[in-house]
């Protein structure tokens, strides 16, 4: 389970996203980045930055 905290890249927002695949992950935190954060220009470095603060979250059994 792969999981985004967009607090770690926007400081004060408590927003966080779960999904097993990174592709996923990267895809909400845009959609985010764009509802929550009025970013209308998405650019490569906002994803590497974004890949970047993705973590791996064991499952709970």
């Amino acid at each position: 389970m792969k999981q985004f905290e967009c607090g770690s890249l926007v400081p004060g927002c408590s927003w966080h996203t779960r999904a097993d695949e990174e592709a996923e992950v990267v895809r909400r935190a845009v959609e985010h980045m764009r509802s929550a954060h009025g970013e209308t220009i998405i650019r490569e470095n906002m994803i590497e930055n974004i890949k970047a603060r993705i973590s791996d979250k064991a499952q709970a059994a």
